[in-house]
Protein backbone atom coordinates (compact mmCIF):
# COMPACT_ATOMS: atom_id res chain seq x y z
CA UNK A 1 0.00 0.00 0.00
CA UNK A 2 2.75 2.57 0.77
CA UNK A 3 3.72 3.37 -2.52
CA UNK A 4 0.42 3.32 -4.20
CA UNK A 5 -1.06 6.92 -5.19
CA UNK A 6 -4.59 7.59 -3.57
CA UNK A 7 -6.91 10.60 -4.89
CA UNK A 8 -9.34 11.49 -2.64
CA UNK A 9 -12.46 13.22 -4.62
CA UNK A 10 -14.51 15.14 -2.04
CA UNK A 11 -11.90 16.01 1.10
CA UNK A 12 -14.88 15.93 3.78
CA UNK A 13 -15.28 14.85 7.21
CA UNK A 14 -14.74 10.71 5.96
CA UNK A 15 -12.26 11.54 3.62
CA UNK A 16 -9.84 13.34 6.48
CA UNK A 17 -10.40 10.35 8.47
CA UNK A 18 -9.54 7.96 5.95
CA UNK A 19 -6.48 10.13 5.46
CA UNK A 20 -5.42 10.47 9.23
CA UNK A 21 -5.78 6.35 9.51
CA UNK A 22 -3.72 5.51 6.84
CA UNK A 23 -0.89 7.71 7.61
CA UNK A 24 -1.40 6.97 10.90
CA UNK A 25 -0.72 2.94 10.42
CA UNK A 26 1.60 4.00 8.11
CA UNK A 27 -0.23 2.51 5.12
CA UNK A 28 0.50 5.27 2.93
CA UNK A 29 3.18 8.34 2.63
CA UNK A 30 1.15 11.69 2.91
CA UNK A 31 3.39 12.24 -0.70
CA UNK A 32 1.20 9.50 -2.93
CA UNK A 33 -2.16 10.90 -1.18
CA UNK A 34 -3.94 14.01 -2.84
CA UNK A 35 -7.62 15.44 -1.85
CA UNK A 36 -9.40 17.22 -4.34
CA UNK A 37 -12.27 19.52 -3.64
CA UNK A 38 -14.25 23.20 -4.57
CA UNK A 39 -12.84 24.79 -1.40
CA UNK A 40 -9.56 25.65 -1.70
CA UNK A 41 -9.29 26.46 1.83
CA UNK A 42 -10.03 23.30 2.83
CA UNK A 43 -7.57 22.21 1.09
CA UNK A 44 -4.90 24.33 2.79
CA UNK A 45 -6.75 23.11 5.87
CA UNK A 46 -5.70 19.48 5.17
CA UNK A 47 -2.80 19.78 3.50
CA UNK A 48 -1.10 21.67 6.49
CA UNK A 49 -2.65 18.98 8.72
CA UNK A 50 -1.04 15.97 7.07
CA UNK A 51 1.62 16.60 4.42
CA UNK A 52 -0.79 15.61 1.35
CA UNK A 53 -1.04 16.94 -1.77
CA UNK A 54 -4.56 19.16 -2.40
CA UNK A 55 -6.13 20.62 -5.77
CA UNK A 56 -9.43 21.94 -6.46
CA UNK A 57 -8.83 19.85 -10.03
CA UNK A 58 -10.72 16.07 -9.86
CA UNK A 59 -9.45 15.41 -12.84
CA UNK A 60 -5.92 16.71 -12.95
CA UNK A 61 -6.42 15.00 -8.93
CA UNK A 62 -6.76 11.17 -10.75
CA UNK A 63 -4.43 11.23 -13.43
CA UNK A 64 -1.53 8.70 -11.83
CA UNK A 65 -3.88 7.72 -9.14
CA UNK A 66 -4.22 4.04 -8.42
CA UNK A 67 -7.00 4.65 -6.23
CA UNK A 68 -9.81 6.94 -6.41
CA UNK A 69 -12.32 7.23 -3.48
CA UNK A 70 -14.92 8.59 -4.15
CA UNK A 71 -15.86 10.57 -1.09
CA UNK A 72 -18.57 13.28 -2.21
CA UNK A 73 -22.37 13.99 -0.77
CA UNK A 74 -24.98 11.99 -2.76
CA UNK A 75 -26.30 14.61 -4.43
CA UNK A 76 -23.44 15.72 -5.78
CA UNK A 77 -22.34 12.29 -7.17
CA UNK A 78 -23.50 12.77 -10.82
CA UNK A 79 -22.56 16.11 -11.16
CA UNK A 80 -18.92 14.72 -10.23
CA UNK A 81 -18.59 11.99 -11.89
CA UNK A 82 -19.07 13.42 -15.01
CA UNK A 83 -16.09 15.41 -14.62
CA UNK A 84 -13.90 12.26 -14.00
CA UNK A 85 -12.19 11.64 -16.69
CA UNK A 86 -8.84 9.80 -17.27
CA UNK A 87 -9.28 7.23 -14.46
CA UNK A 88 -6.28 4.47 -15.30
CA UNK A 89 -7.91 1.35 -16.65
CA UNK A 90 -5.93 -0.90 -13.78
CA UNK A 91 -6.75 1.77 -11.11
CA UNK A 92 -9.65 1.14 -8.49
CA UNK A 93 -12.12 3.33 -8.02
CA UNK A 94 -13.60 2.93 -4.04
CA UNK A 95 -16.69 5.21 -3.24
CA UNK A 96 -18.14 5.73 0.58
CA UNK A 97 -20.82 7.12 -1.25
CA UNK A 98 -24.77 6.15 -0.01
CA UNK A 99 -26.99 4.70 -2.16
CA UNK A 100 -24.19 5.16 -5.50
CA UNK A 101 -24.44 1.27 -7.02
CA UNK A 102 -21.77 -0.07 -8.59
CA UNK A 103 -23.41 -0.17 -12.05
CA UNK A 104 -24.37 3.65 -11.75
CA UNK A 105 -20.78 4.41 -10.79
CA UNK A 106 -19.44 2.23 -13.19
CA UNK A 107 -21.68 3.38 -16.28
CA UNK A 108 -21.20 6.39 -15.26
CA UNK A 109 -17.02 6.62 -14.97
CA UNK A 110 -17.19 3.88 -17.15
CA UNK A 111 -14.74 1.83 -15.43
CA UNK A 112 -15.16 -1.65 -14.36
CA UNK A 113 -13.05 -2.03 -11.02
CA UNK A 114 -15.13 -0.84 -8.24
CA UNK A 115 -15.33 -1.27 -4.57
CA UNK A 116 -18.80 0.31 -2.76
CA UNK A 117 -18.55 0.84 0.90
CA UNK A 118 -20.47 2.30 3.64
CA UNK A 119 -18.83 3.76 6.61
CA UNK A 120 -20.24 5.42 9.99
CA UNK A 121 -18.89 8.12 12.04
CA UNK A 122 -16.86 6.53 14.34
CA UNK A 123 -14.59 6.04 12.07
CA UNK A 124 -12.82 9.24 12.49
CA UNK A 125 -11.70 7.90 15.74
CA UNK A 126 -10.70 4.79 14.28
CA UNK A 127 -13.94 3.00 15.86
CA UNK A 128 -15.96 2.76 12.61
CA UNK A 129 -17.68 -0.39 10.76
CA UNK A 130 -17.37 -0.45 7.04
CA UNK A 131 -19.58 -2.84 5.11
CA UNK A 132 -18.28 -3.18 1.17
CA UNK A 133 -18.86 -5.52 -1.67
CA UNK A 134 -16.79 -5.28 -5.01
CA UNK A 135 -17.61 -5.92 -8.48
CA UNK A 136 -16.10 -9.05 -10.05
CA UNK A 137 -13.42 -7.31 -12.01
CA UNK A 138 -11.36 -6.22 -8.75
CA UNK A 139 -7.93 -7.50 -8.73
CA UNK A 140 -6.79 -9.65 -5.34
CA UNK A 141 -4.36 -7.30 -5.29
CA UNK A 142 -6.97 -4.48 -5.17
CA UNK A 143 -9.42 -6.42 -2.65
CA UNK A 144 -6.33 -5.88 -0.19
CA UNK A 145 -5.95 -2.34 -1.03
CA UNK A 146 -9.52 -1.88 -0.65
CA UNK A 147 -9.21 -3.88 2.96
CA UNK A 148 -6.66 -1.62 4.15
CA UNK A 149 -7.83 1.67 3.03
CA UNK A 150 -11.27 0.53 4.98
CA UNK A 151 -9.32 -0.72 8.06
CA UNK A 152 -8.09 2.87 8.62
CA UNK A 153 -11.58 3.31 9.92
CA UNK A 154 -11.96 0.47 12.33
CA UNK A 155 -13.52 -2.91 11.44
CA UNK A 156 -14.30 -3.91 7.95
CA UNK A 157 -17.04 -6.58 6.83
CA UNK A 158 -16.61 -7.77 3.08
CA UNK A 159 -20.17 -9.29 1.46
CA UNK A 160 -20.66 -10.75 -1.44
CA UNK A 161 -24.69 -9.48 -2.46
CA UNK A 162 -24.68 -5.25 -2.84
CA UNK A 163 -28.07 -5.23 -1.30
CA UNK A 164 -26.59 -5.53 2.13
CA UNK A 165 -24.68 -1.97 1.26
CA UNK A 166 -28.17 -0.30 1.59
CA UNK A 167 -29.19 -2.50 4.62
CA UNK A 168 -25.70 -1.68 5.96
CA UNK A 169 -26.42 1.93 5.32
CA UNK A 170 -29.80 2.10 7.26
CA UNK A 171 -28.33 0.11 10.32
CA UNK A 172 -24.62 1.17 11.24
CA UNK A 173 -24.37 3.95 8.88
CA UNK A 174 -27.11 6.19 9.94
CA UNK A 175 -26.79 4.02 13.63
CA UNK A 176 -25.00 6.69 15.05
CA UNK A 177 -27.57 8.92 14.69
CA UNK A 178 -30.05 6.66 16.76
CA UNK A 179 -27.73 5.87 19.57
CA UNK A 180 -27.00 10.10 19.60
CA UNK A 181 -30.77 10.91 19.75
CA UNK A 182 -31.29 8.07 22.35
CA UNK A 183 -28.39 9.14 24.53
CA UNK A 184 -29.59 12.58 24.44
CA UNK A 185 -33.07 11.81 25.04
CA UNK A 186 -31.18 10.16 28.59
CA UNK A 187 -29.22 13.00 29.58
CA UNK A 188 -32.50 15.26 28.77
CA UNK A 189 -34.38 12.88 31.50
CA UNK A 190 -31.74 13.39 34.04
CA UNK A 191 -31.97 16.83 33.89
CA UNK A 192 -35.56 16.74 34.01
CA UNK A 193 -35.36 14.76 37.11
CA UNK A 194 -32.42 17.58 38.74
CA UNK A 195 -29.77 16.19 37.94
CA UNK A 196 -27.07 18.68 36.63
CA UNK A 197 -25.93 18.25 32.93
CA UNK A 198 -22.66 17.28 33.28
CA UNK A 199 -23.44 14.27 35.70
CA UNK A 200 -26.62 13.32 33.63
CA UNK A 201 -23.78 13.32 30.74
CA UNK A 202 -21.18 11.01 32.91
CA UNK A 203 -23.90 9.19 33.84
CA UNK A 204 -25.36 8.05 30.75
CA UNK A 205 -22.25 8.15 28.81
CA UNK A 206 -20.28 5.34 30.99
CA UNK A 207 -23.81 3.62 30.78
CA UNK A 208 -23.72 3.37 27.52
CA UNK A 209 -20.30 2.49 27.29
CA UNK A 210 -20.10 -0.08 29.72
CA UNK A 211 -23.14 -1.76 28.47
CA UNK A 212 -21.65 -2.11 24.94
CA UNK A 213 -18.57 -3.32 26.27
CA UNK A 214 -20.32 -5.99 28.96
CA UNK A 215 -22.78 -7.38 26.31
CA UNK A 216 -19.18 -7.70 23.47
CA UNK A 217 -17.84 -9.96 26.64
CA UNK A 218 -21.09 -11.40 27.59
CA UNK A 219 -22.06 -12.91 24.08
CA UNK A 220 -25.24 -14.02 24.86
CA UNK A 221 -28.98 -12.51 23.52
CA UNK A 222 -29.03 -9.00 24.27
CA UNK A 223 -32.63 -10.46 25.79
CA UNK A 224 -31.16 -12.57 27.88
CA UNK A 225 -29.12 -9.47 29.71
CA UNK A 226 -31.61 -7.49 29.86
CA UNK A 227 -34.03 -9.80 31.79
CA UNK A 228 -30.88 -10.05 34.57
CA UNK A 229 -31.49 -6.19 35.43
CA UNK A 230 -34.76 -6.64 35.37
CA UNK A 231 -36.67 -7.79 38.66
CA UNK A 232 -40.27 -8.83 39.06
CA UNK A 233 -41.91 -5.49 40.07
CA UNK A 234 -38.72 -3.23 40.25
CA UNK A 235 -37.76 -0.35 38.47
CA UNK A 236 -36.38 -1.79 35.36
CA UNK A 237 -39.60 -3.54 34.62
CA UNK A 238 -41.23 -0.67 35.51
CA UNK A 239 -39.65 1.81 32.70
CA UNK A 240 -39.63 -1.07 29.89
CA UNK A 241 -43.21 -1.46 30.09
CA UNK A 242 -44.12 2.05 29.20
CA UNK A 243 -41.02 1.87 26.62
CA UNK A 244 -43.09 -1.33 24.99
CA UNK A 245 -46.15 1.14 25.63
CA UNK A 246 -44.95 4.08 23.83
CA UNK A 247 -44.03 1.64 20.73
CA UNK A 248 -40.37 1.34 21.54
CA UNK A 249 -38.71 -1.25 19.34
CA UNK A 250 -41.77 -0.31 16.07
CA UNK A 251 -40.41 3.05 16.51
CA UNK A 252 -36.71 1.73 15.82
CA UNK A 253 -37.81 -0.95 13.31
CA UNK A 254 -39.92 2.26 11.41
CA UNK A 255 -36.83 4.54 11.53
CA UNK A 256 -34.32 1.92 10.19
CA UNK A 257 -36.86 0.71 7.20
CA UNK A 258 -37.02 4.44 6.57
CA UNK A 259 -33.65 4.88 6.27
CA UNK A 260 -33.20 1.76 4.12
CA UNK A 261 -36.10 3.34 2.26
CA UNK A 262 -34.00 6.89 1.05
CA UNK A 263 -30.47 5.16 0.89
CA UNK A 264 -32.31 2.82 -2.46
CA UNK A 265 -34.04 6.57 -3.51
CA UNK A 266 -30.78 8.25 -3.65
CA UNK A 267 -29.56 5.77 -5.80
CA UNK A 268 -32.21 6.44 -8.61
CA UNK A 269 -32.02 10.55 -7.45
CA UNK A 270 -32.79 12.72 -10.41
CA UNK A 271 -29.65 14.64 -11.75
CA UNK A 272 -29.66 18.65 -9.50
CA UNK A 273 -32.11 16.92 -6.57
CA UNK A 274 -30.77 18.40 -3.52
CA UNK A 275 -31.59 17.13 0.06
CA UNK A 276 -30.17 18.97 2.37
CA UNK A 277 -30.80 16.81 5.73
CA UNK A 278 -28.23 14.29 3.60
CA UNK A 279 -24.13 15.02 4.68
CA UNK A 280 -21.55 12.73 4.25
Amino acid sequence: MIENKIAFIGPGVMAEAMIAGLLHKKLADAKNIIASGPREERGKELAKKYGIKVSTDNASAIHEADVVVLSVKPQRLTEVMTGLKGIRSDALVLSIIAGATIKKIGTSLKHKAIVRSMPNTPGQIGEGITVWTASKEVTGEQLEMARSILGALGEEISVEDEDYLDMATALSGTGPAYVFLFTEALIDAGVHMGFPRRIAEQLVLQTIKGSASFYEGAARHPATLRNQVTSPGGTSAEALYYLEKAGFRTAISRAVWAAYQRSLELGKERPGHVDTDEEK
